[in-house]
């Protein structure tokens, strides 16, 4: 089995030393394709990432009625506990809310001390949904329970929010199948000329008795180097780009929403699923081509 398997490797190398520049096209073309992949992959994550930041931090703001009593604003929790959705429920006072918006206009804000001995202001619930996703849900849901005076969650705002993710995520999922799809296009029609020109060994192999798999092995193990020597070459050229793009940015945007994902393990994860793409490309290349030259 291993004097068998290693046969099947030697053969394979020598038929990529064989056609060297149908070998250099193949894995040229697997090269851009992964290294396209890659950056998409990249941009992609990223970008979920930074959504998921923003989606955590939508909030509803439930103004509670200021006639309401201790126990009726009580009553008012427990409904919105109630609600499935719900994550999370907060609870700022007046007194906080008119000092958060006199921090908020920084020196100008100093006039609104002046509201102090007098707030104006209500008492309020913080709620989160669960799934951001339900934040409307939710909003709608409490501006129907009594001494709820008035909701707040940046209906518009919210909804483009996660109308433009949602658009964004789509799309990159698109991209990323239609590239892996060409990549296995291009590596199947690259050993299929390969196959082509070898077609009379295999029919003499056929005749003699050697099984489909015997045959298949060597283009199976051609296509799985192609793959992974295709996203070599991609796996470097991002890491070392990902490398001064975080140190560049990251001191820059950190502990805002835009934080990009940290170096490591990101850089793993990307290396490893272009490996895997590769391989499985490179694989499904090799095994579609050769299907019609084993009907001998």
């Amino acid at each position: 089995m291993i004097r068998t398997l290693g046969r099947h490797f030697r053969e394979s190398l020598k038929s990529l030393g064989r056609n060297a520049w149908m070998t250099f096209a193949s894995v040229g073309a697997v090269t851009v394709t992964l290294f396209l992949v890659g950056t998409f992959l990249v941009i992609m994550m990223n970008l979920n990432h930074i959504a998921t930041n923003l989606e955590e931090n939508v909030e509803i703001r439930v103004l509670i009625e200021p006639t309401s009593t201790s126990e009726e604003a009580q009553q008012l929790r427990a409904q919105i506990e109630g609600i499935p959705e719900v994550n999370e429920v907060g609870y700022s006072p007046k007194e906080e809310e008119l000092e958060n918006l006199i921090n908020s206009f920084g020196e100008e804000g100093s006039s609104f001390q002046l509201f102090e001995q007098n707030n104006p202001l209500n008492d309020v619930y913080v709620v989160k949904a669960a799934n951001p996703q339900d934040t409307t849900l939710v909003a709608q849901q409490i501006e129907t329970f009594d001494h709820a005076f008035k909701v707040r969650y940046g209906q518009e705002q919210v909804e483009r929010l996660f109308d433009v993710v949602n658009v964004a995520r789509n799309i990159g999922i698109a991209l990323i199948i239609g590239l892996v799809f060409t990549a296995m296009f291009l590596i199947s029609n690259t050993i299929k000329i390969t196959i082509f020109a070898r077609r009379r060994e295999i029919e003499i192999m056929k005749l003699v008795g050697a099984t489909n798999w015997f045959i298949r092995w060597p283009f199976f193990i051609e296509g799985l180097l192609l793959g992974v020597f295709g996203a070599v070459i991609p796996i470097a050229v991002i890491a070392t780009g990902y490398h001064y793009l975080f140190n560049f940015a990251e001191p820059r945007v950190r502990g805002s929403f835009a934080e990009i994902l940290p170096m490591y393990p990101f850089i793993f994860q990307i290396a490893l699923v272009l490996l895997l793409i590769g391989a499985l490309i490179g694989v499904w290349g090799s095994l579609t081509s050769i299907r019609k030259f084993l009907k001998v």
